[in-house]
């Protein structure tokens, strides 16, 4: 499967942007879709997870409250709307595809190639 990330931009601090993720080549309903952040000169760290289904949603804590994350499968798609954002969620935004139920990278066999969002104070 191949993953478009989009939807980044610049925003405001306490604004909001939904990110996207298109996928192509198989079903994205396949796939456990996760969402990962890499800021400058940090580890790329996890996000948020939805299962195949849509169910079940996992987040950091950082992002907790302010970020959901949703999908649609029969668009092929899967959105993160982030709200209240903060200066600290300034980060290249990953989309990911895996088989299991994890918040970790090695878990994610299927990466999108990143959008930019910054964030101003």
């Amino acid at each position: 499967v191949q993953l478009q990330a989009s939807g980044g931009g610049l925003v405001q601090a306490g604004g909001s942007l939904r990110l996207s993720c298109a996928a192509s080549g198989r079903t994205v309903s396949t796939y456990v879709m996760g969402w990962f952040r890499q800021a400058p000169g940090k580890e790329r760290e996890f996000v948020a997870a939805i299962s195949r289904s849509g169910a079940s949603t996992y987040y950091a804590d950082s992002v907790k409250g302010r970020f959901t994350i949703s999908r649609d499968n029969a668009e092929n798609t899967v959105y993160l709307q982030m709200d209240s954002l903060k200066p600290e969620d300034m980060a290249v935004y990953f989309c990911a595809g895996g088989a299991a139920w994890s918040r970790l990278e090695r878990e994610y066999a299927y990466w999108g190639q990143g959008t930019l969002v910054t964030v101003s104070s």
